[in-house]
């Protein structure tokens, strides 16, 4: 009379005096279950003309005496096509004394779908009164659903992460999804701002990369940020990306390729709405007519392949025909992708199949997985390195953004480099390492316009002028590009200085690179620091530093000559545990303007804006004002 596979899935409910109990199994069957107290009047099989159903019988011994109950079998749901993980009862909702919502059964499955279940006022039959669910996507169903207390809303959790939630129209009697807060359900690699501050993208090893902005609602003041598109589901952990420009990036995963996408036109239009920002500022940022108008990804594919206004046109002429398919082709598209018309953030659906951007290049040379990679703020070099144990593996590559081909191949360190950043000023591009030292190349200016740039090598530590003893995890520049700190494994921090042309040694193509700060232990691994963009009230400028454990401290620093130790910084706040992290703190990035995202407030200008992402899953935002510091 049990289930025939596992049980996934067990809930309660109190019905009538009675107690129901709802099972779900992997046998993609739901069981109702009646528990009763056992009286003389129901201890007959029989009674007149009545048939019942067969009874188990158990006794339970109380403070009254032996009790003796009986379960009988009250139905079995059959609807889902794959195993069902979840049930939740919504017991029945009175209001003002009348039964607005009788007794119903939720239930979710690996089929992608969620199913209400109701009985039958007239037959006491149980009947499906509602399916919900997701259509297409790389997800495999869902794990879990629950009611709201009023059973107006119903969410369901999904083995990729996310959160899946409906609202009813009482009115018209339908279920509509609605907006809800998403991420990353891995480890957050790596994440950065747009040049103008409005979005940040993010990737990490759940293998997407994921585009946040605020959602600036036309009649409230409040602002909430939201994932409003996921441009790229991979195949493989991502590790790295950097933007180009306003709507292009390059990203790197754990394989051999670099991956670069471009914003798509419906994306442009949405991101418009959403955030309130006239489409004309945006349409002038190098996006136009020729650019696909959405992406989709083929089967078995790893790349996001562009979907052009053509295409959707010619899908729609074969879905009009009422002669069958001639072909395998025209039987099954490959067009997923369905443009879409928001103004407010996307559900997880339409972020699964309609916010994907196209794919336009992929870059071949490195000998490993891609572990960093970097662009200067002229949109034009790309830089990038791969997980190596040899000098030419731990090479840095140097790619054209115009012409999408490799220009300069950088040998210097022995095993990986662990980071990449260009100066603001774009004069010199900055590498740590594992091998405990870091190198600085500089930007020589090339006199004919179709030349490629070029880079040597300038400064760089060795295993006797490197302060650091284990592995430089992180640096950053000042937003002058007179300074770039380093930080490490061994919990220190230095600021490094004297990056001119004057710095040279006489007769030296080498520039002279020295410590302008003294040696700061942080207490822990420092693995990502972070320069924001302007100076403090006092002209010090403002570090941001993440450690190993997760805790994110901010410091004030000072160039001085000849001060004591540890005079030049001063610790000037630690961001409290709600604000922190619990796990590894992977980068910090400052917003490169002052404001906060998605406010038009002039009095705005004291605030800066810091995010954060680690390997808890989670990345944060925080707001700072400069007035504290």
């Amino acid at each position: 009379m049990g289930h025939e596979d596992w049980i996934r899935g067990v809930e309660w409910a109190l019905c009538d005096g009675n107690l129901l109990l709802a099972s779900c199994s992997q046998d993609c069957l739901i069981r109702i279950w009646r528990i009763f107290i056992m009286t003389e009047s129901t201890s007959k099989l029989c009674d007149g003309d009545i048939i019942k159903l067969k009874e188990d019988i158990f006794h339970v011994q109380s403070d009254k005496g032996l009790v003796t109950y009986a379960v009988t079998l009250e139905t079995v749901l059959a609807g889902h096509e794959n195993w069902v993980y979840g049930v939740h009862w919504q017991p029945p909702f009175q209001k003002d004394g009348r039964l607005e919502q009788p007794l119903s059964l939720l239930s979710a499955s690996m089929d992608k779908t969620m199913i209400l279940w109701a009985s039958d006022e007239d037959s006491d039959v149980w009947l499906e009164q509602v399916r919900v669910g997701e259509v297409g996507g790389n997800t495999l169903g869902f794990y879990g659903c629950q009611f709201s207390p009023d059973g107006s809303m119903i969410l369901a959790h999904a083995f990729h992460g996310a959160l899946h939630l409906w609202s009813q129209n009482k009115s018209k009697g339908e279920w509509k999804p609605e907006v809800i807060l998403s991420g990353h359900f891995g480890s957050v690699q790596d994440l950065i701002w747009d040049p103008e501050g409005e979005f940040i993208l993010s990737v990490g090893s759940d293998q997407t990369t994921r585009l946040f902005a605020p959602w600036r609602r036309a009649r409230h003041e409040q602002v909430t940020w939201h994932e409003i598109a996921r441009p790229q589901i991979h195949g493989y952990d991502m590790q790295c990306l950097a933007i180009i420009g306003r709507f292009q990036f390059v990203s790197g995963a754990d394989e051999k390729v670099l991956r670069v996408f471009t914003a798509t036109k419906n994306f442009v239009e949405n991101f418009s709405s959403i955030t309130c920002t006239p489409l004309e500022n945006l349409l002038s940022n190098s996006v136009n007519d020729e650019i696909p108008e959405g992406a989709s990804v083929p089967a078995l594919g790893l790349s996001n392949k562009a979907v052009f206004q053509g295409d959707l046109a010619a899908n729609a002429s074969k879905m009009d025909q009422s002669a069958l398919p001639l072909n395998a082709a025209d039987q099954y598209p490959q067009t997923y992708f369905q443009p879409i018309n928001l103004t407010e953030p996307p559900s997880e659906d339409h972020l699964l199949q309609n916010t994907l951007w196209a794919e336009v290049q992929k870059l071949y040379g490195h000998g490993y997985e891609i572990f960093c990679v970097a662009c200067n703020n002229a949109s034009t070099v790309v830089a990038s390195a791969c997980k190596a144990s040899r000098v030419e593996h731990a090479a840095i590559i140097l790619w054209s953004t115009s012409k999408w081909k490799q220009i300069l191949v950088l040998p210097f360190h022995s095993l990986t480099v662990t980071q990449l950043a260009f100066s603001p000023d774009d004069r010199f591009l900055l590498a740590v390492s594992r091998d405990r030292t870091w190198s600085l190349w500089k930007h020589h200016e090339v006199a004919e316009a179709d030349s490629d740039p070029f880079f040597s090598l300038f400064a760089h530590t060795d295993k006797n002028t490197s302060i650091h003893s284990r592995i430089i995890w992180t640096c950053d520049w000042t937003f002058d590009s007179k300074y770039f700190v380093t930080g490490s494994r061994d919990k220190k921090l230095i600021v490094w200085g004297n990056v001119s042309s004057a710095g040279r040694t006489e007769g030296s193509s080498q520039g002279v690179i020295r410590p302008c700060s003294s040696v700061l232990d942080v207490g822990d691994a420092a693995t990502a620091v972070s320069f924001s963009p302007v100076t403090s009230l006092d002209e010090s400028y403002i570090l941001a530093v993440g450690l190993d454990c997760g805790n994110i401290l901010l410091y004030k620093w000072k160039p001085h000559e000849n001060s004591p130790a540890n005079a030049d910084w001063m610790k000037c706040l630690q961001l409290g545990k709600s604000q922190c992290h619990t796990l590894t703190v992977k980068r910090l990035r400052w917003r490169r303007s002052v404001g906060r995202a998605g406010y038009d407030d002039e009095n705005d200008s004291n605030w800066l804006q810091l995010a954060s992402c680690s390997t808890d899953h989670s990345i944060n935002i925080c707001n700072v004002n400069r007035l504290s510091l």
